[in-house]
């Protein structure tokens, strides 16, 4: 038997306020995006001036975070033209993306969910996923 983590409501509540928080101080309104351990959305809040055609881009980072068990950031270079993971951004329906802003979150190592954020450049989009994560590993949970 196999027995999965997920992050519950508390801990993405606490993730989303300091994502939240950073994409404020920022003045970068953002869609973020909190998933489960299988992709499963957990958390969701769009800020006020948050781009609309961003909500699916933050959902597609917290699930490809999740899923790929790494930094979206760290998948791009392998998915470029020559590279062994070259059309990967085509699978499960869209819903995979290599644009930086989607962070695993992690306990004892094992994935139990992410974050994803869109609405700002790559960069800002990072920053406030960072925020999120860090947040995260300051509750200090173990399995």
């Amino acid at each position: 038997m196999h027995s999965v983590l997920n992050i519950g409501c508390d801990e993405a509540d606490i993730v989303m306020a300091a994502a939240a928080g950073e994409a404020a101080r920022m003045g970068v309104p953002q869609n973020i995006a909190i998933v489960d351990a299988a992709g499963h959305l957990v958390a969701f809040r769009r800020m006020d001036g948050a781009k609309f055609t961003s909500i699916e881009i933050a959902l597609a980072k917290a699930f490809s975070a999740s899923g790929a068990q790494v930094e979206t950031r760290a998948i791009a270079a392998r998915t470029l033209p020559g590279e062994p993971g070259f059309g990967l951004q085509n699978l499960h329906g869209g819903r995979f993306t290599t644009l930086a802003g989607g962070i695993p979150l992690r306990i004892g190592g094992q994935v139990i969910g992410a974050i994803g954020v869109s609405s700002g450049s790559t960069v800002q989009d990072q920053q406030v996923a960072e925020a999120g994560a860090t947040a995260f590993e300051a509750l200090g949970l173990s399995a």
